[in-house]
């Protein structure tokens, strides 16, 4: 057979689509913009897979584009989409047992977040994810505080009588015990709510009060620090069967690039925090300090409150807040 330049062309041909076969491209989707640390999470993993150079590509879907917020899961359980960045508690319906990673109290700071991340606790939800072929990736948690139109918020007694929003329904339950009205809303519709007099104090992400510029309407500002209240759990997820299905190659390359995001999350996630004081400072507001005394008598509240009603409507609720509390 004569070589020509027909033939070398055609052989050329096949060798990329011999590689283009054994080419995988995952699709990764989060509701975020490419500012958000979540994103930039999901861009360190995609980042790092590529360079490892084994036939793996991730492509990022960001600004709810793929799938609304809190439809992401279904369709990564069913292998309809190959990864996430999202807040397990979404899920909730689907694993009520999920609920426990949006808890007033249970998690102090962000260091003791990540001893969460590593103990029983967090195996025994990624025991559930499991049975809905769901794995973890990347462990992080991001904090939050409470805001004060007229007075600071460190303890139970300083929100009794004021109109309150907060993030997530075990919060309200909370607030409830201690004798707050309960607002709920967005966290977009903060803003206007104080403004229109309607709210009185917020409780909500450290990142959220500072995009939404909640410092122009309130007094004082009590951030994430040594303690805080609010911690919502918001991991990179997996599609156990399409990660099972890689190559060892590939399969180590998405476990050394996760780690690396993680160490990242978590450094980011303080710097979030600290960010925000800092613009609330600067803004003139009067930054307030949760003490441990304070923490202990919020989560004795919770304990009476948002504890007590998800071990009454989840089976096995009491041991896995059993477990999350034995983390020191």
């Amino acid at each position: 057979m004569k070589f020509t330049l027909k033939t070398a062309a055609t052989a050329l041909a096949l060798v990329c689509a011999a590689s283009l076969a054994n080419a995988t491209e995952l699709r990764l989707s989060h509701q975020w913009s490419n500012k958000d640390v979540r994103h930039k999470v999901a861009q360190i993993v995609a980042d790092e897979v590529a360079a490892a150079d084994v036939d793996l590509t991730i492509k990022i879907f960001g600004s709810k584009s793929l799938f609304k917020p809190r439809e992401q899961y279904k369709p990564l359980s069913r292998g309809q989409l190959d990864m996430t960045v999202l807040p397990l508690s979404y899920a909730g319906g689907q694993q009520p047992a999920y609920n426990l990673t949006l808890m007033p109290g249970l998690v102090k700071n962000h260091d003791h977040a990540a001893r969460l991340s590593a103990s029983p606790f967090m195996e025994a939800l990624e025991e559930k994810m499991a049975q809905d072929d769901v794995m973890v990736l990347v462990h992080g948690y991001l904090a939050g505080g409470f805001a004060g139109k007229d007075k600071c918020i460190t303890k139970p007694e300083d929100v009794a009588g004021l109109q309150t929003r907060a993030a997530g329904k075990a919060f309200e339950q909370m607030l409830a015990g201690a004798g707050a009205s309960i607002a709920s809303m967005a966290s977009s519709e903060i803003y206007n709510a104080m403004q229109t007099g309607v709210l009185q104090a917020a409780n909500t992400s450290s990142s959220s009060f500072v995009s939404y510029r909640i410092y122009e309407q309130v007094k004082c500002y009590t951030p994430a620090g040594d303690y805080a209240l609010w911690f919502m759990y918001q991991p990179m997820l997996m599609n156990k069967s399409t990660f099972d299905g890689l190559n060892e190659a590939q399969q180590n390359a998405l476990r050394a690039a996760a780690a690396k995001a993680q160490a990242f999350y978590l450094e980011e996630a303080k710097k979030e925090d600290a960010a925000s004081e800092q613009v609330f400072r600067d803004a003139g507001v009067e930054i307030a300090e949760m003490s441990a005394a304070d923490f202990d008598a919020w989560r004795a509240l919770a304990k009476e409150t948002s504890y007590k009603a998800f071990v009454a409507e989840v089976p096995d609720g009491q041991a896995l807040l059993d477990m999350a509390l034995a983390v020191e």
